[in-house]
């Protein structure tokens, strides 16, 4: 069997609020997958779903084809949101004890080495930096030698360089063989990481598929970003001859021509002060298929 991982038709209601509103999905061996989406969409319900902490109102989880159970969850490694670990122990002792609660564990040497915790193997964990202690529970997450593993949001508020630092440790994992589930708000982050992505709002999941073909079925040619304020003495015009979104301050205007685009818009009397090209990405996809960014975006 390909799938490590199939979720079928699963939901959870909190009261009236559907969380997690009928999301079925497979993940296939060594991959990585994204669960992809704003604060709020979702994502942290199904991976507690997932690792056994929720119970689902209704739907199945398989496991290597099986249901999930208390059973599998040895067979799993999680890197949570938030974790709390033991006061008062340096980074070394808290590998120590957390490869203590497992029969099967991969050598504290070789983890060390993977996450490169060797510079400060013997400080206080209540000391490291916001990248630092995000690389110790990646190791605290691998230490019982998983075959899938669950990593939510795991480096939001993580300066650039620390992420993408991460993103390489995370690259290096799936290249030993393993399976990785990320939830992330972050696009580039997905972009950069994922094999197929899943797409979620409001608790539903509104694409699945690779990056790549994703952005190809809802994109051709590139984009044309301008501010807002430049078109607005001529939005009639504009929106009667342009494919146009509008978020926040920008407009945005799918073009297969850009250089006929550019001139029609010249044409048109309209300012390109503040003008950018690019290609599509994830968050305008994101864009192109909610009619609304990632900010601002506040569902419980």
């Amino acid at each position: 069997m390909s799938e490590i991982l199939e979720v079928l038709d699963l939901k959870r209601y909190f009261s009236k609020n559907k969380a997690v509103d009928g999301v079925s999905f497979k993940v296939k061996k060594g991959i990585c997958f994204g669960l992809l989406g704003p604060n709020g969409a979702g994502k942290t319900t199904i991976i507690e779903m997932l690792e056994g902490i929720v119970k689902p109102t209704s739907g199945e989880i398989l496991y290597q084809g099986k249901p999930i159970d208390k059973n599998i969850y040895h067979e799993l490694g999680i890197q949570f949101q938030h974790t709390a670990l033991q006061d008062h122990l340096t980074v070394i002792e808290t590998l120590k004890m957390f490869s203590a609660f497992y029969e099967k564990t991969l050598p504290i040497k070789n983890l060390i080495s993977l996450c490169q915790l060797d510079e400060f193997i013997n400080q206080d964990h209540r000391k490291l930096s916001g990248g630092q202690k995000q690389r110790l529970l990646l190791a605290l997450a691998l230490i019982n030698d998983p075959q899938l593993v669950f990593l939510d949001e795991p480096t939001t508020g993580l300066d650039p360089h620390s992420r993408r630092l991460f993103w390489d440790l995370v690259n290096k994992i799936k290249d030993q063989g393993k399976t990785i589930l990320l939830t992330t708000h972050y696009m580039d982050e997905a972009e950069y990481l994922c094999d197929e992505i899943a797409i979620m709002d409001k608790g539903k999941i509104i694409a699945l598929d690779t990056p790549e073909s994703l952005l190809q079925q809802h994109f051709s040619g590139a984009l044309i970003k301008l501010p807002k304020q430049n078109i607005d003495a001529h939005n009639s015009i504009v929106l009667q001859n342009f494919n146009v979104q509008f978020v926040q301050q920008s407009a945005q205007i799918q073009s297969l021509d850009i250089q006929t685009s550019l001139l029609a818009l010249i044409n048109q009397g309209i300012s390109l002060d503040g003008l950018q090209v690019k290609s599509a990405n994830l968050d305008d996809l994101f864009l192109k298929l909610t009619g609304h960014g990632l900010e601002g975006v506040n569902n419980v």
